[in-house]
């Protein structure tokens, strides 16, 4: 049943979303974030610690205001992506603004793919659109298997929309895909922050352990793409803010697992700089930490296996 509603939920949004002004959108926005933050539900709490790792010398009333503006960036996100498919070339070229993208293009015209690798801050959705329009190329993505599955289909159906290429996380086919994509030239955007697997690397992020996944490093070192860190934002305007970062090169020694960890820890770096200047604009609003997260099967901690019946 929370499936169903949630994929009702989502498909009134995209209906009814789209159609409206936009001020009138966005105040709507608004309301639901400040509504879902004076009800202080799991997932505003969450957000709230999550916080709290990113600016450890907060008060409480710091940190509330940090989770209500993070509400409103999520909301934010949420309204933009539902409008996006109604929004004319002219209008997607116009609401996003890159520093230091000439990176990418440079890369590209050498014949050589790129990985662009962000954590969930501001609207990735636009910023590859807006790649998308501005490249005339195809770009890569991969999305997380959504319950039901009617709703990883409107996701789909809706990046497919806007000029991307979507290859489903789980399968196993997603790495030779985006490899091969890789080594036409392409462009692959992979979001980075959270492992979503059980082969995610340890890093240290904002002083303590977690994972992230190891996809982008390996993407780089077995096809010869340039690894990118992206930051995006939101500021007062309505145009959302973005930087290309230097390429993480692997280093020139170590076992392939010893350069992915290395790799893998300056992106956590790079994004962990990046989250710290606009900690509001960052939608993580699940468990991150080690320390947050039930520990895995054969890890101190973990329950031990259920002996099966005879």
């Amino acid at each position: 049943m929370r499936q169903r509603l949630s994929d009702a939920l989502y498909g009134l949004g995209w209906a009814t979303v789209k159609r409206l002004p936009e001020p009138a959108a966005m105040a709507l926005g608004r309301r639901i974030a400040d509504t879902a933050w004076r009800r202080r539900g799991p997932a505003v709490r969450r957000l709230e610690a999550n916080y709290a790792r990113v600016v450890p010398d907060a008060s409480p009333a710091r940190l509330r205001a940090l989770s209500r503006a993070g509400m409103r960036s999520y909301l934010r996100y949420w309204i933009e992506s539902f409008r996006l498919p109604v929004w004319d070339e002219a209008r997607i070229r116009n609401c996003f603004h890159v520093a230091d993208f000439h990176l990418v293009k440079e890369t590209l015209a050498q014949g050589r793919g790129v990985v662009l690798a962000l954590p969930h801050s501001g609207n990735w959705d636009v910023a590859g659109a807006w790649l998308v329009t501005e490249l005339r190329i195809p770009l890569t993505t991969v999305a997380e298997r959504l319950k039901p599955e009617t709703l990883y289909d409107r996701f789909v159906a809706y990046r497919e929309g806007l000029g991307m290429e979507v290859v489903p996380h789980t399968g196993g086919s997603a790495f030779g895909i985006l490899s091969r994509r890789l080594r036409k030239g392409g462009v692959v955007a992979l979001v980075a922050d959270r492992d979503l697997s059980a082969s995610g690397v340890e890093v240290t992020f904002f002083g303590e352990p977690t994972r992230m996944p190891a996809g982008p490093a390996l993407l780089a070192q077995q096809t010869g793409a340039a690894l990118f860190p992206v930051e995006l934002w939101y500021d007062e305007t309505t145009v959302i803010k973005g930087r290309v970062h230097p390429a993480v090169e692997p280093p020139a020694e170590g076992t392939r697992a010893e350069k992915t960890a290395a790799m893998t820890q300056q992106l956590a770096d790079s994004f962990a700089a990046g989250i710290a200047r606009h900690p509001h604009d960052w939608h993580m609003l699940q468990r991150l930490w080690l320390s947050d997260l039930e520990p895995r099967p054969g890890e101190p901690g973990a329950a031990p296996p259920k002996e099966r019946a005879a």
